[in-house]
């Protein structure tokens, strides 16, 4: 029985990796990772805002040591309060590439190329196998077209194609116009994968100070079906390789998004609640699925449940739409 994936263009073991996160930042983590049965890891993320402060003394464009931009910019860490400065963040892949064997991704995050080109270059020398572009950023201006930034994107991938040899990846979010469509042509733009979806962590409201509050909260099964839903529109569709991040916890989930068409499932959640442990659970789990089912190697179950041969998804999601609405029962209380 063959559990192993193509991810990237890399072989993976299984599909179960590590998300970018914390839980590699030390050798030991890794270690412990590697030990459990993940079959690759992705790094916690160097931040743009860490490159920019480090190379030019500003935070978007800005001095936070001038009076005019203090305020706005002060809700940013201070640089030693991250967890890895960029020349540390270097040494760590090198480090790690000698301490373990899984292939090891590192991840920039942002919300603009700024410095990106230079450090991508340094992530791919100090031995990364693969490089993850997580763009967060809350559009709030509503002068910016949606356009503008799936263009502003699709240029970036362009710009790291050209500069980089090896494979970039684009975290995304789910609240694109047309996330088919944008897909598409970061596919034609050569972008190796496409993770969905990327967490925005939103916030509540403080009733007591009448402020917004901050939660950090971790994923839940409730967030799964988004991130199957788009992996079965999207396999078959795109050459890049899709990654589902967030709402796996238990070998089920796992099952189902190889049988949408991921080729790779990262997660973190879980693993700080259950330990490193959970990524053997997820493979046996896996296995135990493809054993009782006949399956010879992940490739042939991989998309079954997808849309791929389906002539028009659009009208076959319509259509049972209005059955599911149709099959709510009536209230007791009439």
């Amino acid at each position: 029985m063959d559990l192993s994936t193509k991810y990237l263009g890399l072989t993976l073991a299984h599909p179960f990796m590590v998300g970018a996160s914390p839980l590699a930042d030390t050798l030991d983590g890794a270690r412990r990772l590697e030990d459990g049965g993940a079959s690759a890891i992705v790094l916690h993320s160097l931040f743009e805002e860490q490159v920019t402060m480090e190379s030019r003394g500003e935070i978007h464009h800005r001095d936070p040591h001038d009076a005019q931009f203090a305020a706005a910019l002060a809700h940013f860490p201070a640089p030693n309060q991250y967890a890895l400065t960029p020349a540390g963040y270097l040494e760590h892949i090198r480090r790690l590439k000698d301490a373990v064997r899984l292939p090891v991704m590192a991840s920039l995050n942002g919300t603009s190329s700024e410095a990106w080109m230079r450090i991508a270059t340094e992530i791919e020398q100090a031995g990364a196998d693969a490089l993850e572009i997580n763009i967060y950023d809350i559009v709030s201006d509503p002068g910016r077209s949606a356009m503008s930034i799936e263009t502003y994107l699709r240029d970036l991938v362009v710009e790291l194609k050209r500069v980089v040899r090896v494979p970039i990846a684009l975290k995304l979010s789910p609240y694109y116009t047309s996330l088919g469509n944008f897909a598409r042509r970061l596919d034609d733009a050569g972008v190796n994968g496409l993770i969905l979806f990327n967490r925005f962590y939103q916030p509540d409201i403080n009733l007591d100070t009448m402020t917004i509050a901050q939660m950090f909260e971790l994923s839940t099964h409730a967030e799964l079906r988004l991130r199957l839903l788009w992996t079965t529109l999207l396999h078959g569709r795109v050459r890049a390789s899709i990654a589902i991040t967030g709402g796996v916890g238990v070998p089920d989930d796992g099952v189902r998004a190889v049988l949408a068409g991921a080729d790779a499932v990262q997660m973190v959640s879980a693993v700080i609640v259950k330990g490193a442990e959970v990524f053997s659970e997820m493979r046996i789990g896996l296995a135990r699925f493809m054993e009782e089912r006949e399956f010879e190697s992940v490739k042939a179950m991989k998309g079954l449940a997808s849309f791929a041969s389906t002539e028009d998804p659009g009208t076959f999601e319509r259509a049972n739409y209005i059955r599911l609405l149709h099959s709510l029962p009536e209230s007791p209380n009439r």
